[in-house]
């Protein structure tokens, strides 16, 4: 399948996140994107070097400066099950807009066309580092890196784009 581009509608998907209740939830895509204008970005996998210490954190840093820009969520994809993306998300303590969900069996990154196979590397099928804008549901940015790459899915490049 052809990776999700600009024009395209996300697609709908569920995906498992820990509410500020510490309830473990089911959330649809599209309930947390109708009508707003959301990031959704993604990453191979939780406590990974790159997509610790670099990748989540820009966005974290840039929640308030992306939000007066008139983004209203900010959402990561991990192929990971929901505790492990629990866990990660609590080593940002300052964290107070990125929802951190899990997309355990891949399916949702599936629905993007952005899986990655790390079988060889003893990691399984994974996600791309992507980011992408949407408005309503349809897409107008998306940055889709190649390979191990992070170069264009930060959350600068995604401040350049509002």
């Amino acid at each position: 399948m052809a990776p999700i581009g600009v024009g395209s509608t996300l697609p709908d998907g569920q995906l498992g996140w820990f509410d500020e209740n510490d309830q473990l939830q089911q959330v649809s895509i599209h309930s947390l994107a109708t009508g707003k204008k959301v990031i959704l970005f993604g990453v191979p996998g939780a406590f990974t070097p790159t997509c610790s210490n670099q990748h989540v954190p820009g966005f974290i840093t840039q929640a308030e400066e992306l939000k007066a820009k008139g983004v209203d969520e900010i959402l990561l994809v991990s192929v990971n099950d929901p505790f492990v993306m629990k866990a990660w998300a609590k080593t940002y303590p300052e964290n107070k807009h990125v929802k951190f969900l899990a997309d355990g069996a891949a399916a949702y990154t599936k629905a993007l066309g952005l899986e990655l196979d790390l079988t060889e590397k003893g990691l399984g099928l994974r996600s791309r580092r992507f980011a992408l804008l949407a408005d309503d549901l349809k897409v107008t940015v998306a940055n889709i890196e190649e390979g191990g790459q992070f170069t264009i899915s930060g959350a600068e490049e995604i401040m350049k784009a509002l």
